[in-house]
């Protein structure tokens, strides 16, 4: 479904990633791990166009993204839905129209159709009654929740997920987690998350694959990935101080 062949990205003469290739199957989670800076959300960025790679391509179903104009680019959105690190809701807009607001610019709805329909989304992520509220109201994790409803609003094929458990506590991500497998089976969606909780990363994915020094340096299920000889992988993935990750790279 996704092909990412060859990818290169330089802001101001660093170069972020350095040939980045990935192939990402119909129905499958993959999750992207990595330290912090590393080109992870760059990557995400790509895959809905808000960035252009300065060398390669990616392909969604066999249609080059990277070079599609931008009215192309609005319809190619459509099918993707995002949860953004930190929710990313509209503080001055309730919860309702948070997760109406794709479907308001987008689709051609009554406010009857949106109204049921936010409910079923919510409903989805165990939310119930709090369509009139404002984000300030909501905690941490009904936050990411409702950017949960609203990245599916729109029955995406795609889904994706930049940082999807940072800045909430053990209890909350892991409900987090369950919603993500829940709703990948529920609705066969694919899903590619970014991440560097490791808990989250083995509980969601299929494949895990390592983005390190602009490159994928090893990409596998998530008992491959614990039973790694790679030494980088295996120093990010125990959070070693030691390794072949030293502080000049962080």
């Amino acid at each position: 479904m996704i092909k990412i062949d060859d990818v290169h990205k330089n802001f101001a003469g660093q170069e972020v990633l350095k040939g980045v290739s990935l192939e990402v199957k119909k129905g499958e989670t993959i999750v992207i791990i990595g330290r912090s800076g590393c080109g992870k959300s760059v990557l995400l960025k790509h895959l809905i166009g808000i960035l252009k790679p300065d060398k390669g391509d990616l392909f969604f179903n066999e249609v080059n993204i990277s070079r599609l104009g931008e009215s192309d680019l609005v319809e190619h959105r459509k099918r993707f839905g995002m949860l953004f690190q930190a929710a990313a809701l509209f503080d001055s807009m309730t919860v309702k129209e948070n997760v109406a607001f794709g479907l308001r610019e987008h689709m051609e709805m009554s406010e009857e159709q949106i109204s049921r329909l936010v409910k079923e989304k919510l409903a989805l992520v165990g939310l119930y009654g709090i369509e009139d509220k404002k984000p300030a109201e909501l905690s941490g994790g009904m936050r990411k929740r409702v950017g949960l409803a609203r990245a599916f609003a729109m029955d995406p094929e795609i889904i994706l997920y930049d940082e999807p458990t940072t800045g909430l506590d053990p209890i909350t991500s892991d409900v987090i987690n369950d919603l993500i497998v829940k709703l990948k089976h529920e609705f066969n969606v694919t899903s590619f998350a970014v991440t560097h909780d490791m808990k989250s990363a083995y509980k969601i994915a299929d494949r895990i694959a390592m983005l390190y020094d602009g490159h994928i340096i090893e990409s596998g299920t998530p008992e491959e990935i614990q039973n790694t000889s790679n030494p980088v992988v295996r120093q990010f993935i125990s959070g070693s101080s030691r390794g072949p990750i030293t502080e000049k790279d962080l």
